[in-house]
């Protein structure tokens, strides 16, 4: 049975797949700088015989790898990120997510030559701000897919059908006069205070925004010394919402709080969005079921979460827009820990984490066999993205 090879191969290939995830996670890089990750990917999915190319959509951490194998059928995609967290490393688990990916892609290229379609790794970089699947998704490497399937970790559960929240980050900057604080501050045009107002305002707006929304912020620059009345201030922030449209109208509200603080103060202000909007995730239950139902023949259990409850951003989301798309999740602790935190950071280079990351890189091998082999479920999976879809 093709599902017994693959878990087989991925059993017979687990230290491999061990070494890979530990060299990503001792050598963690942020967006667009995967340099070591990427050319490790490539070279591994290469030596199988995978037709690589590194460095696609004008991305030199981009990757894209198609099995020579290519039949009539469906086209699916097998996604992996290994982006970090500046400072505390991979506290998001994509060291996981990569060579989940690719020993995925490893086990199913192995038995190639019995499935019907094209079968696609992709290297997604930045994940964590850029968005990297977006410029992907710009240059077209998605056109042709069927299905996008990729994993991420989570604390203690199996997770299917998690949603997501539309986000754009924007960066705000004042620009004001400086002065000696002490014996001139009246000649001064205090930028710092119009940050701190916007900071005020924005506070107080969340007490009139949906529930669902998430508003979050960073002084960047808040001047020099304490007696220079500072000239030049900013910060940045990520504006949230689970609905595509709301988020543009949180926007509008967020640069009104900048723009009042700019009034009051007499800052020149700057208001500019940085990098690709991430949208809200159209989550495929057909495909998730199918899913749910593999991981559970691997004796794991899978768990819906509540609607709208504990959500983050992901440029997976754009992906499930484009076409039917799963991103389960996987526990790979055993006791609760924080996401993007030094505790998740140690559980993904854990021998407990890295287990659970064989388990799911099965799962995920077989969820792909489903797709090659059951016309049924390719044409109800489309049916349900059609339906759902954001145009």
């Amino acid at each position: 049975m093709l599902k017994d090879k693959v878990c087989k191969f991925i059993d017979e290939n687990k230290e491999t797949l061990f070494s890979v995830s530990r060299e990503i996670w001792e050598n963690p890089e942020i967006g667009f700088e995967e340099f070591k990750a990427s050319k490790l990917l490539s070279e591994k999915i290469q030596e199988t015989g995978f037709e690589t190319k590194l460095g696609v959509a004008g991305l030199e951490t981009a990757i894209y790898a198609v099995h020579p194998d290519i039949r009539d059928g469906p086209v699916v995609a097998i996604l992996a990120e290994y982006d970090a967290l500046p400072e505390i490393g991979h506290a998001c688990g994509h060291n996981l997510i990569a060579t989940a990916g690719l020993g995925a892609s490893l086990a199913l290229g192995s038995i190639k030559k019995d499935l019907p379609g094209k079968l696609v790794f992709m290297g997604t970089p930045a994940e964590e701000g850029g968005g990297g699947k977006i410029l992907m998704i710009n240059a077209g490497l998605f056109d042709e897919v069927d299905a996008a399937i990729m994993f991420h970790p989570s604390a203690t559960k199996n997770y299917v059908g998690r949603g997501g929240l539309a986000l754009q980050e924007i960066k705000i900057e004042f620009f004001g006069k400086t002065a000696h604080a002490s014996s001139e501050p009246e000649k001064g045009i205090n930028a710092l205070d119009a940050i701190i107002q916007t900071f005020n305002g924005i506070s107080a707006l969340r007490q009139h925004i949906t529930s669902d929304a998430r508003i979050h912020g960073v002084i960047t620059d808040g001047g020099i010394k304490p007696n220079i009345v500072p000239d030049y201030a900013a910060a940045e922030f990520y504006v949230r919402a689970q609905d595509d449209n709301y988020l543009e109208e949180l926007l509008n509200k967020v640069e009104n709080c900048a723009k009042g603080a700019a009034l009051s103060t007499g800052a020149r202000l700057e208001f500019s969005k940085v990098g690709n909007a991430y949208m809200s995730r159209n989550v495929n239950r057909v495909l998730g079921e199918a899913f749910s139902k593999n991981m559970n023949a691997i004796g794991e259990e899978t768990h819906v979460v509540e609607l709208g409850k504990g959500l983050g951003s992901s440029d997976i989301g754009n992906v499930s827009h484009v076409t039917p798309t799963i991103h389960p999740y996987m526990g790979i602790s055993k006791v609760e820990i924080n996401g993007h935190s030094t505790d998740f950071a140690e559980a993904a280079n854990s021998e407990y984490g890295n287990e659970q990351m064989l388990k799911i890189t099965k799962a995920l091998a077989m969820t792909a066999i489903d797709v090659f082999t059951k016309p049924e479920l390719v044409k109800e999976m489309k049916e349900e993205f059609e339906r759902t879809k954001k145009r």
